[in-house]
C-alpha cells in the first residue's frame, strides 16, 4: 500500500497527495469519452475497503483499482470510486474529512441483481443489512444493505 503524504498548499492548509504510482489502466481522455450519459461517482474513505465491499457482497468486477480510483461493474452498471482525498481542491473536502454521513436520501438501485444472495453475503460481511429480502407489491423482489461509506444499495429482481 502507498503511502498518502502531505504537502502544504497556497492558501497554507494540508492539501493530500494522489497516491497512484505508474501509468493509469487507460488514458484519462479515452476513459471520459467512453463514460455514458449517466455516471454514477462515489467518494470513498478508502478504496481497497469499498472495492473489498462491492466484490464481496455485491459481486462486482473491478476494472481497475489504486489507491485514488477504480472502475468498476455492478450488476451492468459502470462506477468510479474516487478516494476522499483526490477531492482536497474541491469545497467538499472539509466535510468529507470531518466523516459527514454520505448518500443520504439517495438509493443506488440496481435491478438484476439476487437479493437473497446479496443479503446473505452480506451478513456474512458483516455488513448493515437496512431491509432485508423482500417481495414487494410493485412487483420486485428487493433489498437494501449500506456499504462502508454509508451508501445505500438497492438490488432485486422481478418477483
Amino acid at each position: 500500500m502507498v503511502s498518502l503524504h502531505a504537502t502544504t498548499s497556497a492558501a497554507g492548509r494540508a492539501a493530500s497527495v494522489k497516491t497512484r504510482t505508474g501509468d493509469p489502466w487507460t488514458p484519462a481522455p479515452d476513459y471520459g469519452r467512453a463514460l455514458p450519459a449517466f455516471t454514477v461517482n462515489l467518494l470513498v474513505r478508502d478504496i481497497p475497503r469499498a472495492i473489498e465491499f462491492q466484490k464481496r457482497v455485491l459481486a462486482a468486477t473491478v476494472h481497475y483499482s489504486d489507491g485514488d480510483f477504480a472502475a468498476i461493474n455492478v450488476g451492468g452498471v459502470e462506477l468510479m470510486l474516487h478516494a476522499d482525498h483526490t477531492y482536497d481542491k474541491h469545497p467538499w473536502h472539509a466535510p468529507l474529512v470531518r466523516g459527514d454521513r454520505r448518500g443520504l436520501g439517495a438509493e443506488l438501485r440496481v435491478f438484476g441483481v439476487d437479493p437473497d444472495a446479496v443479503e446473505r453475503r452480506a451478513r456474512e460481511y458483516g455488513s448493515s443489512v437496512v431491509q432485508p429480502a423482500t417481495t414487494k407489491a410493485h412487483g420486485w423482489r428487493e433489498m437494501m444493505v449500506e456499504d462502508p461509506d454509508g451508501y445505500l444499495w438497492a438490488v432485486g429482481v422481478r418477483a
